[in-house]
């Protein structure tokens, strides 16, 4: 089970990873389509806003993925010392709590989408409801990222260690 879960986080990464890294060459365009229709030509308005929207949805979706290779700011010189019975816990209380806040991120980004949806963009006249979408998306896939970060921490067999600084003998000491 745990293996079809890291191959569809796989999967779902590998999609993710494309798509900002579109976004990310879209967005260069834009601005220098922005830029070079300023300098030269009459300023084409709605690439400011397009470039905006971009942005947006780059953050999130970018924040997934740094979520998902654990990227994103951690103290772990204190969990790193524990046992190996102790950091587990703690692990998967940090993955109980991420994902609560998560599934809250998405019930929240939800009906603030469904809030905007009736406005439209000044130049591109979207509805924002597409805008927003990015928001319960990113903490929807985020989520499931939790999960089988939690999912590991239990079905995987604990290390055979004595607590922080203990050598197999495979490997020397500090």
């Amino acid at each position: 089970m745990l293996q079809a879960l890291t191959a569809i986080e796989r999967g779902m990464d590998a999609v993710l990873q494309r798509v900002v890294f579109i976004g990310i060459v879209a967005l260069i365009a834009l601005m220098t389509l922005q830029i070079v229709s300023r300098v030269l030509f009459t300023a084409v308005g709605w690439t400011e806003e397009a470039s905006r929207f971009l942005l947006v949805w780059i953050t999130f979706l970018g924040a997934t993925l740094a979520y998902q290779r654990g990227r994103h700011i951690a103290v772990t010189f204190l969990l790193e010392r524990m046992p190996d019975g102790l950091q587990r816990t703690c692990r998967a209380a940090v993955s109980l709590i991420a994902i609560a806040f998560l599934l809250v991120l998405v019930v929240v980004g939800y009906r603030y989408m469904e809030m905007q949806a009736f406005q439209r963009s000044a130049s591109l006249r979207i509805s924002m409801y597409y805008v927003y979408s990015v928001m319960p998306a990113s903490a929807a896939i985020m989520s499931y990222y939790a999960l089988v970060d939690l999912l590991e921490v239990i079905l995987r067999p604990a290390r055979d260690s004595d607590g922080p600084g203990s050598a197999s003998p495979e490997t020397p000491g500090p």
